[in-house]
């Protein structure tokens, strides 16, 4: 393997933009982080292991979690990069079907092992004696990565239509989709419109993913657009939460009615924009420190397995609570106290360790499914040829059905929360759609390769 990384170091074409590499290792380490040190494990000693955010208690560091909340990057690094894989693929007569394949796949995959192992462990562990509710709980934290991919897989799915937007509307697109954000959230705020915020969970994540194209497409090259985004994002972000209306966190605080993040609101994109912006204005210091060998095999490593770091960060948490809070090896001090603090140290180190081992054992499962994908479909000239044929159509729809369902199962599992319906804390027909739907693209893109 440390050979492999070696190779693709060594291999990177000069043009490859390494910067958004890095952008991605970070985003995911940061936002893996963050979930650690908030997440407060308690045990009764009567077997009841649970597990919460200690942010509702930990009201000082709201603040800090503008640093922390790291999630723009990872779509802003995504619209580049689905920008670069859309035009590869169509310059090599890739149809849409055969590109939906390849990209549904690699998320995919390494899910629906991270799934299925979640749904046997649950029952195997009623089995074993563990009470429902904590088995319920387990799932639901091992669960929720999914949060993320679901909104991820969505903005994917739209990309064949989104990108072609983007290159006759450019920023307009971005702009109407913020003044969407505006218009929801006032509705909501003001005029006490229920539920009319959900389209939030798209419509944010969506701008944030076409300025990954603009990115890419140099739009923002001029380092004053960048200094203007960052600049007018954090004036933006003070105003909208210091005097209000939106709350300081940019992380869902349990028992408060008011989030960032459930759903994304305005604010987020403010702290979006300051991410963007900060980021793009470290880019040239950034690339000549990636140009050394060393830096870049590290980013190479770490984006070689960086979304089973993502999916299975939290399943370390189940398994280190297991196994560190029964025995009482590590203490339970007041959350907010020094002490609780300063355990967060040996808690990492220990996630850490868990996390390597998880790392180890299903790095391969994403390695592999980079190599899952649909051979060139040939046509010519690309688009032309698509549209001539009744069978890219086709293909191209039933493809689009796959994802839906997958997503549509990704949402119900990630929905159900703390109280799973069934036998294995996931609701069986979230857990059966979503298989169906992951099932079908795998098994058609294996075809396809052969």
């Amino acid at each position: 393997m440390l050979r492999g990384l070696r190779e693709a170091a060594e291999r990177t074409p000069p043009q490859r933009e390494r910067y958004v590499d890095l952008l991605r290792a970070v985003a995911i380490t940061m936002v893996v982080l963050g979930h650690w040190l908030v997440v407060n494990v308690t045990y009764d000693g009567a077997g009841d292991l649970d597990g919460y955010s200690a942010l509702g208690e930990l009201t000082w560091s709201h603040p800090v979690t503008w640093v922390f909340q790291v999630m723009p990057l990872f779509f802003l690094v995504g619209g580049y990069a689905n920008g670069a894989s859309w035009d590869s693929h169509r310059r090599r007569g890739v149809d849409t079907a055969g590109w939906l394949l390849t990209r549904g796949n690699r998320l995919l995959i390494p899910t629906t092992v991270l799934i299925v192992l979640a749904a046997v462990a649950a029952p195997v562990a009623r089995l074993a004696g563990a009470a429902e509710d904590v088995t319920e709980t387990a799932v639901w934290l091992v669960a929720i990565p999914l949060w993320f991919l679901t909104a991820y897989l969505t903005v994917v799915v739209l990309t064949p239509i989104l990108h072609p937007l983007h290159r006759r509307a450019g920023w307009t697109v971005v702009a109407v989709l913020v003044c969407a954000v505006a218009v929801t959230d006032a509705a909501e705020l003001w005029l006490g419109v229920p539920h009319v915020t959900l389209v939030n969970y798209l419509l944010v994540w969506l701008a944030v993913h076409q300025v990954g194209f603009a990115w890419r497409d140099g739009m923002l090259d001029d380092r004053r657009v960048a200094a203007g985004l960052a600049g007018g994002g954090l004036v933006a972000l003070v105003l909208l939460t210091v005097p209000g209306p939106y709350p300081i966190s940019m992380v869902t605080v349990p028992g408060e009615e008011a989030q960032n993040t459930a759903p994304p609101t305005l604010a987020l994109l403010a702290l979006a924009a300051c991410w963007i912006g900060g980021a793009i204005l470290l880019r040239n210091r950034a690339a000549r420190w990636l140009a050394g060998f060393r830096p870049w095999l590290v980013v190479v490593a770490v984006n070689s397995v960086v979304l089973t770091v993502f999916l299975w960060h939290m399943a370390a948490v189940v398994i280190a609570a297991v196994v560190l809070y029964p025995p009482g090896l590590m203490p339970q001090p007041p959350v907010d106290s020094t002490d609780w603090l300063l355990w967060r140290v040996p808690w990492l180190v220990c996630l850490s360790v868990v996390l390597a081992v998880l790392v180890l054992v299903f790095g391969g499962v994403e390695r592999r499914a980079r190599r899952v994908g649909a051979l060139p479909a040939r046509t010519g000239d690309g688009d032309t040829g698509e549209r001539a044929s009744g069978s890219g159509v086709v293909s191209t729809v039933a493809t689009c059905l796959a994802l839906a369902a997958a997503i549509a199962g990704l949402l119900g599992i990630t929905t159900a929360g703390a109280t799973g319906e069934g036998p294995v804390g996931i609701p069986g027909w979230a857990l059966a759609l979503y298989l169906v739907g992951a099932g079908r693209l795998w098994i058609v893109a294996l075809v396809r390769s052969r």
